[in-house]
């Protein structure tokens, strides 16, 4: 059985003490190097919302399954949902080029008020990076050809490569969940700027209950459109019977000829048939903008974005004093290597 070395605690504390030219020199060069690196890199802020979405489902009629489920923790109403679309899948709308270009086009401005502009523009040409990614782009823009986007509307399925950069940086910026157990949407936008980060959250959740309304409501929108079009067809075709029966009959109104009055007779129930059908199109069009109505759904706004008061990141305190231990560690381990041996 192999004997377990004991550690000579005098030895360490006497082979640091003897090397400790090493820590004068190893540990404020990693000092100033953290936090030369550091400095280099721009704060940020972070601002968050929460909103909580009306869910259809078919719970209601699931009875003790649906009881059964909130005492576990569960929205039952997500498992039952007669959507297609979920709330557990609406964070995947921030993979789409659709949605991300439409943010793009807001306008913001900053908190100093120096910069107004659209989103685009200050993602692309006003957030800052550290010194080596702008050498690093002047690098890469030095061998490709500049992009002419003038008069141009951007397509966000066939994006130039700047618009894809500007898309890729402000998908970076956007954090969005979903709480399986109560279906709260949470938001959360990071930018170099405070007041930007608030814009930002509130377009995002704007935009995510648009989005939200116009699936939700997409059919009975089209069946209140369908039915509009017959109504105000059927209402010409019953205002163009019931005038031409009211000249027919004011043309003919001393004739006694049993013709003409059959005539008449028929256009008078035309022109009936016409408004019965105008009346029943007209009672499915209130039906379904009743329906349109139902469909829509209402929103919780549980925490509205806020300007955030001081930044979020990067610590620059705990970089420099993490940087620092671990050069400690490592100085140490270098030192007492012939021990550790």
């Amino acid at each position: 059985m192999s004997e377990v070395k004991k550690i000579d605690y005098k030895r360490v504390f006497k082979e640091i003490l003897n090397r400790r030219k090493c820590y004068y020199k190893v540990l404020p060069t990693v000092f100033i190097l953290s936090c030369l690196f550091i400095i280099c890199i721009p704060r940020t802020y972070t601002s968050d919302t929460e909103v909580v979405p009306e869910t259809e489902s078919g719970a209601s009629s699931a009875g003790g399954l649906a009881s059964l489920a909130s005492t576990l923790g569960f929205d039952f109403s997500a498992i039952e949902s007669t959507d297609a679309i979920t709330p557990i899948m609406y964070p995947n709308l921030l993979k789409d080029n659709g949605f991300i270009s439409d943010l793009l086009k807001i306008r913001v401005r900053t908190l100093d008020g120096k910069i107004e502009d659209t989103l685009f523009n200050y993602v692309y040409y006003h957030e800052k990076g550290p010194w080596w990614s702008i050498v690093q782009s002047y690098i890469i823009n030095l061998f490709k050809s500049s992009e002419n986007g003038t008069g141009r509307e951007m397509d966000p399925y066939a994006p130039t490569k700047k618009e894809f950069d500007a898309m890729e940086k402000l998908r970076g910026h956007i954090k969005l969940k979903v709480d399986k157990k109560t279906g709260s949407i949470y938001i959360e936008t990071t930018t170099q700027d405070a007041l930007v980060s608030k814009v930002l959250a509130d377009s995002v959740r704007e935009h995510l209950q648009r989005f939200i309304i116009k699936y939700r409501t997409k059919k009975a929108s089209n069946d209140v459109k369908y039915y509009s079009d017959l109504v105000v067809k059927a209402k010409i075709d019953y205002e163009e019977s019931r005038k031409a029966y009211s000249r027919f009959a004011d043309r003919n109104m001393n004739s006694n000829w049993k013709e003409i009055a059959s005539k008449s007779d028929a256009m008078e129930k035309d022109a009936e048939m016409l408004y019965n059908n105008y009346s029943i199109l007209n009672t499915q069009l209130q039906a379904s903008k009743a329906k349109l109505q139902e469909r829509t759904p209402a929103f919780m706004l549980v925490k509205g974005a806020s300007v955030p008061l001081k930044p979020s990141g990067p610590k620059r305190m705990i970089f420099v004093l993490v940087m620092t231990i671990l050069a400690f560690c490592g100085t140490t381990i270098y030192v007492l290597r012939d021990i550790i041996s």
